[in-house]
């Protein structure tokens, strides 16, 4: 046990101390959220870990290997999953998305209609796999809630994170559906991760998930990571919550009774899946490393450095590109890479950071960051929706870099 004020690692535990007592007093004794688990680490030695709170509606504790549904914290574990592919010669990130979907060879981009009347639509240029990949392809989700495009999403319940569609009816009811604006026009949080993951089942002539198991997961020793909680581990699911504007914290996902509870039709490559912090934990230390861990090498430095660079068009960051109503992300300082959100200006965000530190999150609040620079990652889990509750993920960010004592920039 380190005494309060020694530096493990560059660290002040008297401050480190900190992020406890602000999860208690403001989240945990209001009762804002039901639980909460952080680990922070450096140079992939844990230097900060917690588990705080309720796993379930009778009270009983939060266990330390406990599971949680991580939603969009899905999308780099796709995004990575793509880059091994590009890395065996199998696809490029300038190829058209139509070399691999052939459905979306025809979809043109939203010029009228909707609402019950017939869509009119105008020719696109070609959907490119950057554009899955940074969120600039022209797709939309349903609730963003601002356009007759979102509507067809809602209509189609194209978005559900538990949807009967198969891998072939996604795609074929997605085509239906004009894009939103010309690919690489603008930056709009979107199901580009889901038909990414499609992408890379049919390019691997495996289901997505086996590919995770095989190629990721296994590897890297990522054991309760999956679109599913099997029985066997499902006493270790936490319940998850929805923030109702009136009622407060209302129960969403009873875990005895989850619908992740059994296989999903569609393995949604954008948010499907269930893990735990040590296992996202081992996901992100593989990423600090430049893609290996243990003795598993995932991808290349360069593929890390390439896909945590900003792709944004002309450099731009979020503030010039977004059309997004919600994101996993602030716009200020943010610009966007393969699969991640990156700081391109940190001053600009008004949070403690670095510049090439990139990040994600999911709709459930849980949440991530890697600071390449400084060899710190983050990951924190918790189970309320919608992720914009609470700024809860600046606030930790902030706690972090006020208990580090020792800089390598």
């Amino acid at each position: 046990m380190n005494k309060a004020g020694s530096q493990p690692h560059g660290f002040d535990t008297g401050r480190l101390a900190r992020l406890d007592a602000h999860l208690q007093e403001r989240y945990l004794t209001p009762g804002r959220l039901p639980h909460t688990q952080l680990l922070v680490a450096r140079e992939g030695e844990v230097v900060h870990f917690s588990s705080l709170g309720a796993a379930r509606a009778d009270g009983r504790p939060l266990q330390d290997d406990a599971i949680f549904r991580i939603a969009s914290m899905t999308k780099p574990i796709t995004s990575v999953a793509y880059m091994m592919l590009l890395e065996e010669g199998k696809t490029a990130l300038d190829d058209p998305v139509s070399r691999v979907i052939p459905e979306f060879s025809d979809v043109g981009v939203y010029a009228g209609g909707g609402a019950g009347v017939p869509f009119v639509t105008r020719r696109s240029s070609a959907m490119r796999m950057v554009d899955l990949l940074r969120h600039t392809a022209g797709l939309t989700y349903s609730f963003q809630n601002r356009t007759n495009v979102d509507a067809a999403y809602r209509e189609a319940r194209l978005d559900s994170l538990r949807t009967a569609h198969d891998n072939d009816q996604f795609i074929a009811t997605l085509a239906g559906i004009p894009l939103e604006f010309e690919p690489g026009e603008a930056w709009n949080y979107s199901v580009a991760t889901d038909v990414l993951g499609v992408v890379v089942a049919r390019l691997s002539g495996m289901s997505l998930g086996e590919f995770f198991r095989t190629r990721i997961f296994e590897p890297l020793k990522m054991v309760d990571t999956a679109f599913h909680c099997p029985a066997e581990k499902l006493d270790r699911l936490s319940d998850a919550y929805v923030k109702h504007p009136k009622n407060g914290r209302v129960l969403n996902d009873p875990a005895e009774k989850s619908a992740w509870s059994t296989p999903p039709s569609f393995q949604s490559g954008g948010g499907g899946l269930v893990s735990t912090i040590a296992d996202y934990h081992r996901f992100c230390t593989m990423l600090v490393n430049g893609g290996e861990l243990d003795g598993a090498r995932i991808v290349s430095p360069k593929t890390i450095q390439l896909m945590t660079a900003n792709h944004l068009p002309g450099g731009a960051d979020l503030t010039q590109m977004s059309r997004s109503l919600f994101s996993e992300a602030a716009n200020a300082g943010a610009g966007f890479g393969l699969g991640f959100a990156v700081n391109v200006d940190p001053p600009r965000t008004m949070v403690p950071g670095s510049r090439g530190e990139f990040y994600w999150g999911g709709m459930y609040s849980t949440a991530f960051f890697v600071d390449p620079v400084e060899r710190l990652t983050m990951v924190f889990m918790t189970q309320l929706m919608p992720s914009s509750s609470y700024p809860i993920r600046r606030e930790l960010k902030t706690l972090i870099y006020s208990a580090l004592t020792r800089s390598y920039c």
